[in-house]
């Protein structure tokens, strides 16, 4: 494999803070890399340097193959907002379009304008300016696959990505040839995209092969490993203090060289592996929670020419965990702003039905873009308390550090905090997973799952609403709103083996019409003599016996595939392979059936 990418002693440190220190690693063609750290610890800073945007601090080298096409997606996509979609894009792609014909460029073009459509963007001549942080984030994804780079360098692709959008991103990514380094804190989508962990690690890079969960049991072998290398040295450095101590001062040469040893010795056996996790055990408690939470009752609500709830009656109940999912722009945070009372002043649109809080109701609400911090202020000022900062990974040197100079990821990491603090009864997350590292979400996960009080989450991510939600709120669009009982992964199921027999359902329709619209012919049309059958020709009899073949080898495929799945023991990635594999078989049986009865009829 051609190797796409080389670095070498690269850093960067901001002020007294080292991200890292003189990394190197290697990226070969095929490679689909899932860069992860803790926030705050560069990636976004390695990412920029890639991109030529900012530069290592000691030189080193950046090697791209030559020749190679490369497209980059930073966090934040800039673009003209007085520009539509369809023109912002061809103005951004000029180094993906220089010296195309004009049949080349018209195939560009019909590109953009199919993965606009596969991102739900029906429109392209909208103007930027109105769009959505999802939809602007959709289109700085349209104008990089577009490309068909062969190098795909992506930070935080899912981030403000609803579900369907990051279900396509992910499908298209797993089948594509592409090679691919993204910063990324969505456990599915990593899982079924990449094939390689590298993990930014106290300014080191480490690189696993293999999932997540490969990674994690890797991980933890490596750390396990380094400890009890340094209890080893300390062992040694036992013998050698005692040398040290009892040995007179003047000493040869070589004693001074082992003077020195004993020095690094020492320098060695202090270093000890930990790893610091956000600790939450400060915020367990919750105000005590009425029996009456929030009703609603024919709820109905517009915005213009709008309609976001259409007659939503709901009693949210004590201790349940709600999740709330739907496409980019169905009414997901207006929904939460009005269960809340946080409307727009100005214009609030027009609501009517009714809303009943209970009166010791105590909501911590999470916004989207609630973070109003003065960027001036320090993280002390925000949280006047050492000892929680210190829990959420705020240490000591930090806490004089202006809330503008912090990292995303740090940023929600406070804003979290100022609302956990309040010991609320009543949770409310719009979009919580957002810029937290992995290492972050895993203890907020299980926080949540203690959590003595009602939940409601709005998250695109699956595995955190997998892990927490005891059902879901659909929000389907034109203010309809569906319940659905059980987890989003047991939803996406049901939806599939729903489209499965609405298509089979079509089909057979489709048949018995072929089959009425026949009859009805031959009822119009008048006797004739029996037609002779005729022999098959020696193509169409090859293709009955390959039918046959065909559909044998299906039938057996199937019921293997059935047999795995009732075993209870696949993992979920291979669940999920082995249900889409058998509506593939399904659709292909009913079509090579089909087939076959029309040869068996000219016989």
């Amino acid at each position: 494999m051609a190797s796409y990418l080389q670095i070498e002693n690269i850093s960067k440190s901001y002020g007294p803070k080292v991200l890292f220190e003189k990394i190197g690693f290697n990226i070969n063609e095929g490679d689909k890399i899932a860069l992860i750290a803790p926030n705050g610890t560069g990636k976004t800073s390695l990412m920029r340097i890639l991109a030529g945007k900012d530069k290592s601090d000691s030189g080193g080298k950046i090697m791209f193959l030559k020749d190679i096409k490369i497209a980059f997606l930073e966090q934040e996509y800039e673009f003209d907002p007085e520009k539509t979609i369809f023109d912002q894009i061809m103005s951004s792609s000029v180094e993906f379009t220089a010296g195309l014909d004009q049949e080349s460029l018209w195939e560009y073009e019909r590109r953009v304008v199919k993965f606009l459509t596969n991102f739900n963007l029906s429109d392209p001549d909208q103007l930027m300016k109105e769009l959505s942080g999802g939809e602007v984030k959709r289109v700085a994804l349209t104008r990089m696959l577009a490309s068909e780079a062969e190098f795909f360098i992506m930070d935080e692709p899912t981030n403000h990505l609803d579900i369907d959008a990051i279900e396509f991103l992910e499908g298209y990514l797993g089948r594509s040839r592409c090679t691919l380094l993204m910063v990324t804190h969505d456990r599915y989508f990593l899982d079924r995209v990449c094939n390689i962990v590298m993990e930014m690690d106290h300014g080191a890079i480490y690189t696993y092969k293999g999932n997540y969960q490969n990674y994690l049991e890797k991980r933890e072998e490596r750390i396990a490993n380094y400890n009890a290398e340094t209890d080893k040295v300390r062992n040694i450095l036992r013998s050698e203090l005692e040398w040290i101590r009892s040995t007179p001062c003047a000493r040869t040469g070589k004693a001074r060289y082992r003077i020195n040893a004993f020095y690094d010795l020492k320098d060695r056996a202090s270093q000890v592996y930990t790893q610091k996790q956000v600790s939450m055990e400060a915020m367990k408690g919750a105000t005590r929670l009425g029996t009456k939470i929030i009703n609603c009752k024919d709820l109905s609500f517009w915005y213009g020419d709008k309609c976001y709830l259409d007659g939503f009656t709901y009693n949210f109940q004590r201790y349940e965990k709600v999740g709330i999912v739907g496409r980019n722009g169905a009414g997901k945070s207006t929904f939460l702003n009005l269960l809340t009372g946080h409307m727009f002043e100005d214009d609030p649109g027009i609501l009517t039905g009714t809303i009943e809080r209970g009166e010791s109701l105590k909501i911590g609400y999470y916004h989207q873009s609630g973070m109003s911090f003065n960027p001036d202020d320090t993280v002390l000022d925000i949280v006047n308390d050492t000892w929680l900062l210190n829990r959420f990974l705020f240490p000591h040197e930090m806490l004089n550090n202006k809330v503008d100079k912090l990292s995303g990821g740090e940023k929600r990491r406070l804003y979290l905090l100022t609302i956990l603090m309040q010991q609320p009864n009543l949770l409310i997350l719009d979009e919580p997973t957002n810029d937290l590292d992995i290492v972050t979400l895993n203890i907020l996960e299980e926080y949540l799952k203690e959590f003595s009080g009602s939940l409601i989450i709005v998250s695109h991510d699956r595995h955190f609403l997998d892990k927490l939600v005891d059902h879901l709120f659909i929000f389907c669009g034109d203010g309809l709103v569906k319940d659905f009982v059980g987890s989003y992964s047991e939803y996406r199921e049901f939806i599939k083996e729903y489209e499965a027999e609405q298509r089979s359902q079509a089909r057979a329709e489709e048949k018995a019409a072929k089959e009425k619209a026949a009859k009805e012919a031959a009822k119009n049309t008048p006797a004739q003599e029996p037609a002779k059958k005729r022999k098959l020709t020696y193509k169409e009899q090859k293709e009955l016996e390959q039918l046959e073949k065909d559909l044998g080898s299906l039938a057996s495929e199937k019921a293997g595939l059935e047999e795995k799945l009732n075993s209870g023991t696949l993992p979920y990635d291979q669940l999920q392979t082995a249900s889409e594999r058998i509506g593939e078989i399904m659709e292909l049986t009913d079509e090579k059936e089909f087939r076959l009865l029309e040869l068996y009829e000219l016989q």
